[in-house]
């Protein structure tokens, strides 16, 4: 006896119905930025209208003809807006005292230590997308990202926003399996990733993880390698694909790459489900 797979839209629908709740703890409320009950209610009664509001906070290059198209279960937002988010997260705020404020603290394995302002920040994101532009990413191309959480990871998913460059940041536990099966996934044409990484006091070896993954990924074109952990006289390099961060970046010092503005709909990243095997 055999049964009909479920359809997508089927199953989608299905998913709408949910009458689960799980109420928040009197603490976690407490703490919230938002615990005034009437910013809900006005969400509540008036959702298009609550959004319009919040969407002003941020910069659009077009404003939108449409806050919601609706037609169950698919949703379109802010038709006709364009925007681009890296824009909103690194250049506004440098024309403001914020330019010179902590955007980025970081504190790594083996005790390295790492402050970037709003202003340090905007450099290296373009020296980043300017070392992509290099590379052949454009608006649509899509990029694998194997870091381990490093500022080089932050700067990378910025420079692929400000590119209109759908980025996928692929754990850096993961396996060269898992790894290659996101990266064909998204047919990225590059992977930034490092000669290593380390955890709990380990180097875990993303170079040579990436080595085996893009073995089987014949979309990739290129591979920036940020030096992390190794000399890199030691670190075996592709000829033709493989490219230091530290080097690419250098030839790309002070250049400016204007952001692409996008429509709201536009991929800003492919997010995985938990887990290994899950999909987009």
């Amino acid at each position: 006896m055999t049964t009909d797979a479920p359809q997508p839209a089927a199953t989608l629908s299905a998913l709408l119905q949910e009458d689960r709740r799980y109420p928040p703890s009197e603490a976690f409320v407490a703490q919230a930025n938002w615990n005034d009950p009437a910013i809900y209610e006005r969400a509540r009664r008036d959702p298009e209208g609550f959004w319009a509001e919040m969407a002003e906070r941020i910069d659009w290059a077009r404003p939108w003809d449409k806050v919601l198209e609706w037609d169950a279960p698919w949703a379109k937002w802010f038709v006709g807006g364009q925007l681009n988010a890296c824009y909103n997260c690194v250049d506004r705020h440098t024309k403001t005292w914020r330019r010179n404020k902590a955007a980025i603290v970081w504190e790594g394995e083996p005790g390295d230590e790492r402050v970037l302002t709003y202003q340090d920040l905007y450099r290296e994101v373009n020296r980043c997308a300017a070392a992509l532009k290099r590379l052949g990413i454009g608006k649509g191309d899509r990029v694998a990202i194997y870091l381990g959480m490093i500022p080089e990871l932050v700067i990378s998913v910025l420079a692929c926003a400000r590119l209109g460059a759908p980025h996928t940041v692929v754990f850096g536990g993961f396996s060269p399996e898992s790894l290659r099966d996101r990266i064909q996934d998204c047919e990225a044409k590059v992977v930034i990733t490092a000669d290593g990484g380390w955890r709990r006091g380990n180097i875990v070896p993303l170079k040579e993880n990436t080595d085996k993954a893009v073995a089987e990924c014949p979309t990739v074109q290129s591979v920036l390698v940020v030096n992390r952990t190794s000399d890199p006289k030691r670190v075996p390099m592709h000829t033709g694909r493989d490219v230091w961060w530290h080097r690419l970046l250098a030839e790309c010092a002070e250049q400016v790459v204007e952001p692409e503005m996008v429509d709201s709909e536009h991929p800003l990243y492919i997010l995985y489900t938990s887990g290994t095997t899950g999909k987009p």
